[in-house]
């Protein structure tokens, strides 16, 4: 398909051409249409898969610019998810001939500003915060009274950050001829509530990525055993010379540990995480995004949905539990078809999340720092594949077979015989006693 085929305004197509956008990904191939009719939707994909833009393009595309008010009110749980959306629907709009009123309402900026800025003119398009926008409706400011379709994106996030009831007020406060766009990783048991109560014969669609991550993505993978993490994270940065490098870690404390550390080492890194006021958040992810940075550390707050153009390194310091971070983080790499790296770092006891990670169908290379080079190293798990391949047969049984190959006395092929019949008849006797012995263990166990 190509964008002309949605009949998008021309002003539209000019702006997707803007961003060379090329063709339409799969969600906004299945969903733009849907929502050009009307439909409520629940669109189930991964981060990175043009769900911004799915939404944003039917939303500007029946914009009447003649009503100065709210027509269109789009909710996002963090203030960077927010304000990410926010300059994807300016950028948009500075292609319409006509002005289109945008205002982005999030938590840690001046409220007071923006009531007056209310008092004077009513937006097109309400982004923001959910304890934002409400704060603002109900103090009687912002008027949403009149808006026809309410977005919710990143639903799944929402939920666990603890603001599906705010969104749920917001709702509440919108015409019942509403139609709700959901957006959202996945779809919890818990949000099937809201869903139900807001959305009338929605359409779900859940579009499922060919791998879980972009095929351009390289994933290597480095044990951390008997080595200093700070140290390889410096060397790793400093060795590959990444265009643009994020650095994951689970928590604050990491974060700030690393990113005292190679500030100490003259690195100009700049710190992503909970603790950093919201004003010198925006700050910092503009700066970013202008490349007046080349190193990022961050825990998991920039990994769900922030689209940072040109990373071209993500380094996991630690694995996250829940390993659906693990897919965000690396998906921050490798968009738009471009090349890209993610680095894990693991120990020994990090073995089952890895395991867990495989599963999924992501292949690691492994790889080791030697005389400040990154080269190949050896699989993991050899020891376990090479026990595993020895433990097919014994050595008796071994040295039998190759005798059995050999052309030998018709007496000697009938010892041979009787050798691996006996062989395989005390294994099987070994294993039935072991599993009596296991079942009698568990029959204790119980009884207790």
């Amino acid at each position: 398909m190509t964008f002309e085929q949605f009949q998008l305004a021309p002003y539209l197509l000019a702006a997707i051409a803007d961003k060379n956008f090329k063709e339409p990904t799969l969600v906004q191939e299945r969903l733009i249409p849907v929502i050009q009719n009307g439909r409520s939707v629940v669109g189930q994909s991964q981060t990175g898969t043009g769900k911004t833009h799915t939404f944003l393009l039917p939303i500007f595309n029946r914009l009447d610019l003649a009503k100065e008010e709210v027509q269109a009110v789009i909710t996002a749980p963090s203030r960077e998810l927010a304000t990410q959306i926010y300059q994807a629907a300016k950028q948009l709009a500075e292609f319409a001939e006509d002005e289109i009123s945008i205002m982005n309402f999030v938590g840690g900026t001046d409220k007071q500003r923006q009531i007056e800025r209310l008092k004077t003119k009513q937006p097109h398009i309400v982004i923001g915060t959910p304890g934002r926008i409400l704060d603002l409706i109900q103090s009687q400011d912002l008027l949403v009274y009149t808006a026809d379709t309410m977005v919710v994106d990143e639903a799944d996030m929402t939920l666990d950050l603890g603001f599906l009831a705010d969104v749920d007020r917001i709702a509440s406060r919108l015409p019942e001829k509403l139609q709700m766009l959901v957006f959202s990783a996945t779809i919890p048991e818990k949000l099937r509530p809201f869903l139900r109560k807001y959305m009338d014969n929605p359409l779900i669609e859940e579009i499922q990525p060919k791998t879980v991550i972009s095929e351009t993505i390289d994933n290597w993978l480095i044990s951390t055993k008997g080595k200093n993490v700070n140290q390889l994270v410096y060397q790793l940065l400093t060795i590959g010379h990444p265009y643009l490098a994020i650095v994951f870690a689970n928590t604050k404390q990491k974060v700030d540990e690393i990113t005292q550390f190679l500030r100490d080492k003259d690195l100009h890194v700049a710190k992503i995480h909970g603790d950093v006021m919201p004003r010198e958040r925006k700050r910092i992810m503009k700066q970013i995004q202008n490349l007046e940075y080349q190193y990022v550390v961050a825990t998991d707050l920039a990994a769900r949905g922030i689209d940072i153009e040109g990373v071209s390194h993500v380094i996991n310091v630690e694995i996250p539990d829940d390993l659906e971070f693990f897919i965000h983080r690396v998906g921050r790499t490798g968009r738009n078809k471009l090349a890209g790296t993610a680095i894990t770092l693991y120990e020994p006891s990090d073995e089952q999340k890895i395991a867990a990670i495989e599963q999924l169908g992501i292949q690691f290379v492994p790889k080791e720092i030697k005389n400040d080079e990154i080269i190949d190293s050896y699989d993991r798990n050899r020891r376990q594949k090479r026990e595993k391949k020895a433990d097919e047969l014994d050595t008796t049984l071994i040295g039998l077979v190759k005798k059995k190959k050999k052309k030998i006395k018709p007496g000697y092929k009938k010892k041979i015989q009787w050798e691996i019949e006996k062989t395989n008849k005390q294994k099987r006797k070994m294993e039935r006693r072991q599993k009596t012995r296991s079942a009698r263990k568990h029959k204790k166990n119980s009884s207790i």
